[in-house]
């Protein structure tokens, strides 16, 4: 018999496209050698350019997939996407407070990448009560941890160092902020972990919009850290997995182009990876 491959339960919204949310999960965690354990945790109406409407699916339901699967299956890590409403969230916490010696990996998606907002005040200030201080690591964006803590507002004056301390302060062990939003030459994704530790990573910037680069990193350190690397392995791999994923997108409809998590990497092929520290 087969050896069963790790699981990675991901809680998250579908997306059509495939392009982000579950499927994207699934993809990225199946690519890597894992078992994708999907929970579904809203239905959307999305295509490339943007989210017309999410629909949530009813927190009993939810519980239910999970508990169901959790009966059954060893669950290596939790990974968490766009979870649909602030009674999954509460839901969610539950589920993850019965099951203290899973990992908890965060991406707080606020948002898609057109703007339409998916989070409402209540349910962000749920998130990071509820369940940040759970996490292993959460892996906001530059502009998703300036609304997290500048109460939903972008708050460009609001230096990247505050939001660390504010999650530090919340019981997050390890952030991961990523840096394709600011003005820089280079992507800079830099890892706040134990011990007062800074890890920046330095990345040729890519052209182009990508819809699921978020859902694909996390799934990718997920999928990682169930394999057995430390946490800061895992990111460093993910990222190179990431960076390779969106350089081989693909641009199926009119808006966004999608990342390739099936890629075959050549060896030969520029990393696109600067320095890190």
């Amino acid at each position: 018999m087969i050896k069963s491959p790790p699981n990675v339960m991901t809680f998250s919204a579908t997306d059509p496209t495939c392009g982000a949310g579950l499927q994207a999960d699934i993809l990225t965690i199946s690519s890597l050698g894992c078992q994708p354990v999907s929970i579904t945790t809203g239905v959307t109406v999305q295509d490339t350019i943007g989210v017309n409407k999410l629909i949530p699916i009813d927190s009993e339901l939810v519980n239910n997939q999970a508990r169901l699967i959790l009966e059954d299956m060893n669950v290596e890590i939790f990974k968490l996407g766009l979870l649909g409403s602030k009674e999954n969230i509460a839901t969610i916490a539950e589920i993850i407070s019965d099951y203290p010696d899973i990992p908890l990996i965060i991406d707080p998606v606020l948002a898609s990448g057109r703007g339409d907002e998916l989070v409402d005040t209540e349910s962000r200030k749920m998130m990071m009560e509820l369940l940040f201080p759970e996490s292993l690591l959460i892996t906001p964006n530059s502009i998703e941890a300036r609304q997290l803590v500048n109460n939903g507002t972008e708050g460009l004056d609001l230096s990247i160092e505050t939001c660390v301390d504010r999650f530090k302060g919340m019981g997050c062990e390890n952030i991961l902020i990523t840096g394709s939003h600011e003005d820089t030459e280079n992507v800079v994704n830099t890892l706040y972990g134990t011990a007062n530790q800074i890890i920046p990573y330095y990345w040729d910037r890519l052209p182009g919009s990508y819809h699921g680069s978020g859902c694909t990193l996390t799934s990718a350190i997920s999928a990682y850290y169930a394999l057995g690397l430390s946490i800061g392995e895992a990111v460093e791999e993910a990222q190179y997995f990431t960076w390779h994923a969106l350089k081989n997108g693909f641009k199926p409809g009119k808006g966004q182009l999608i990342p390739n998590r099936l890629f075959q990497v050549n060896d030969t092929e520029d990393d696109g990876k600067s320095t890190y520290h």
